[in-house]
């Protein structure tokens, strides 16, 4: 094979379906084993460390520096920063911590690595210029990415597991949550938005897509769920909008999990949004209790919905049990 065709065996190699690629579930290690938790932004990364704690694991952690919060040095045995495009020292911080089972919890602003002069200012290692230009030589979705992450620290004999199956209790269930209920003009809504945000999702695209009167306002990208939230409240400022947010159809729970925290309902306030759909069983509410209080305080309805083709709205009269 010439190096030509070898090069284009392994772009093609990569171009698959990443998730069709790592379907691999680990179990948790028993309580009083070693964690490794690799830390983005937001209280995610907090609450997995707090929870892993109380059932007995010894949590170290790398924070993707100017992302993960500081909290975490006071929580975790060990904490190290590490700059997002470092990924060598990354996997040699776990390494020299004596971790094989590391998690991914916390977001990553992927826009950075579009910066202008992005390799003088992030200065990528060896094994981020591999990941950037070989296994995702085909395309830069999230999955392609967060995979080929998982696949590089395997060869090293570190294992991701997602964060979930240490703190279930994070996923949201079935039901409509707030006080409020919907509207029919609301369901239908939630029913087409529904769809788009799937296809959306399975395209690898983003997870969100706002909704008025079964028109899409605004549907996210790179830019994440609150630049989309505050798309769609520019372009409607009458407000009374719904936004739906879903997993992926082949949703991989060790990353990338829709969350919804305290911050997500201040921007649908803010930008004059009516209601929040999300999918049961596949999206984490941080501080849900908390979230329901303000959602109730701002007339924000929040749905929990599982379906697969069916409608979203409910057959029966009253809607979908109340959980909150």
């Amino acid at each position: 094979m010439t190096e030509s065709q070898e090069n284009d065996s392994i772009a093609a190699r990569h171009y698959e379906r990443p998730s069709t690629r790592f379907r691999t579930r680990l179990e948790p290690p028993p309580p009083g084993s070693k964690v490794g938790l690799l830390a983005g932004s937001g209280r995610f990364p907090i609450l997995f460390a707090e929870g892993a704690l109380r059932q007995g694991y010894e949590v170290h952690c790398v924070g993707i520096r100017y992302e993960a919060p500081e909290e975490l040095k006071s929580i975790c045995s060990d904490f190290r920063w590490r700059g997002v495009t470092k990924l060598s020292g990354m996997m040699r911080d776990f390494e020299r911590m004596g971790i094989r089972n590391v998690v991914m919890a916390g977001k990553i602003t992927k826009s950075v690595m579009h910066t202008p002069l992005r390799v003088v200012r992030l200065m990528p290692d060896l094994a981020m210029f591999e990941l950037w230009y070989r296994i995702c030589r085909a395309d830069k979705r999230d999955d392609t990415i967060l995979l080929g992450v998982i696949e590089m620290f395997a060869r090293r004999g570190l294992h991701f597991a997602s964060a979930l199956d240490y703190c279930p209790e994070l996923l949201v269930k079935e039901g409509i949550l707030t006080k409020k209920s919907p509207s029919k003009a609301q369901w239908d809504d939630i029913d087409f938005g529904w769809t788009l945000a799937k296809h959306m999702g399975g395209l690898d695209v983003g997870q969100s897509v706002a909704v008025k009167e079964r028109s899409a306002l605004a549907v996210e990208a790179i830019e994440g769920t609150d630049r989309c939230v505050e798309r769609a409240g520019q372009l409607c400022p009458a407000g009374g909008w719904t936004l739906v947010k879903v997993a992926k159809p082949d949703q991989d729970m060790r990353f990338d999990v829709p969350t919804v925290g305290l911050r997500t309902i201040e921007n649908l306030h803010k930008a004059r949004a009516k209601v929040l759909a999300v999918e049961a069983d596949r999206t984490i509410f941080v501080d849900q209790d908390k979230v329901i209080d303000l959602a109730n305080r701002y007339g924000i309805i929040i749905v929990s919905l599982r379906r697969a083709e069916e409608p979203a709205r409910p057959a029966f009269e009253g809607g979908l049990k109340l959980h909150a």
